[in-house]
């Protein structure tokens, strides 16, 4: 009763032979938490990609101004209950503009999350060649672009990324503005990683093989190096994400980040900051749909982590299956029925036999 009920609750382990790729999902499966963050991530990047289609539903768009909906004798607060919800605005409406506060909410998703993951991307690009190179190269190159990844680790991002936008013109499209110089800036953490990762892979038996057997240094770097960088870069990279939101919405929220009329989060909390009082929901929204995906991200970043590496113990408590992992592993280990039975068979014969031997000595 107790092995089905086990079965039941725990997914079955994969075989000790299984693929990297069936382990790693088996370990990321134990972990509930994991699970409901991946799940809420899937759910922010559909409502993202559907933002056209839930905003046609509604019947609204992002940059339409209502100013019927508020009363600007009392400096343009949204005309009634909770900001102005109803059938035609699920969420309420923007103080002083009127402008739909769902169409900006789920459009600024595709901002917030299509900045973050652009900026990931980049960095990662950034870092693995860089890192890669330095670990491959002789020891003048190495040494330059060590220093080169040292000094960016030791640049202040915010002010680096202030100092740039303020540069640029402002005709330039300003996400993918933002992206790059977030993703030219941080890359600098990854490319330690990554020369790490490869001055460890390099020595192994299989790549001194395959440098014996003629290969270039480019055939070993993506044959022999680049899958085993794969899961502490992926690592790394789900918990850059999040910091890349963040990033983008204190930008927004210096006002120097997605200018209007483009909706991001971080340039809602921008104009929200002084109406927290007479519109409470205009803060609350993006604040809590920053909180809910920076949080998602985090927890999905720690859980990827402990699945591609399960000897390093997650950060979180709540929600990584440790008690069914325990009790499979318990199961997997202890004796069955028939095996304790074979073993009270066998010590009367070696009890009987030790007997004969003393007796013929």
């Amino acid at each position: 009763m107790s092995e089905a009920l086990l079965a039941t609750q725990a997914p079955e382990a994969p075989a000790s032979g299984a693929s990297g790729a069936r382990q790693f999902w088996w370990r990321l499966r134990t972990r509930r938490a994991a699970l409901v963050a991946a799940a809420v991530v899937a759910l922010l990047v559909l409502v993202a990609l559907a933002a056209p289609l839930l905003t046609a539903i509604e019947g609204q768009d992002p940059t339409t101004y209502h100013p019927s909906l508020v009363d600007s004798a009392r400096g343009g607060v949204p005309i009634g209950a909770f900001g102005g919800i109803g059938g035609d605005h699920w969420l309420g409406v923007e103080p002083q503009t009127g402008r739909d506060l769902f169409a900006r909410l789920v459009y600024g998703a595709r901002v917030s999350l299509g900045v973050a993951l652009a900026a990931t991307t980049v960095q990662v690009v950034l870092g693995v060649v860089v890192g890669v190179t330095a670990a491959l190269g002789n020891r003048w190159v190495d040494q330059l672009l060590s220093r080169v990844t040292d000094i960016i680790v030791a640049m202040p991002l915010i002010i680096m990324a202030l100092a740039l936008l303020a540069v640029v013109p402002a005709g330039f499209p300003r996400p993918v503005l933002v992206s790059l110089i977030i993703g030219f800036v941080a890359w600098g953490t990854i490319g330690k990683i990554s020369r790490a990762a490869t001055l460890s892979l390099k020595n192994l038996d299989y790549v001194a093989a395959a440098r014996l057997s003629g290969w270039s240094t480019w055939r070993i770097a993506r044959r022999e190096l680049l899958p085993g960088l794969a899961a502490p870069v992926i690592t790394y990279a789900a918990l850059m994400v999040p910091a890349n939101i963040s990033i983008e919405a204190s930008l927004a929220f210096l006002g120097v980040g997605v200018k209007p009329p483009t909706p991001s989060w971080g340039q809602m909390l921008t104009s929200a900051n002084i109406w927290y009082q007479a519109a409470p929901q205009y803060l609350l929204l993006p604040a809590g749909a920053l909180f809910v995906t920076v949080l998602a991200l985090t927890v999905l970043g720690d859980g990827i982590r402990t699945a591609l590496d399960p000897r390093a113990a997650s950060r979180l408590r709540v929600g990584t299956g440790r008690k069914q992992e325990a009790k499979t592993a318990t199961a997997a280990t202890a004796p069955t029925a028939s095996d304790a039975a074979e073993v009270a068979a066998t010590v009367p014969e070696t009890a009987k036999a030790a007997t004969t031997k003393e007796t013929r000595s």
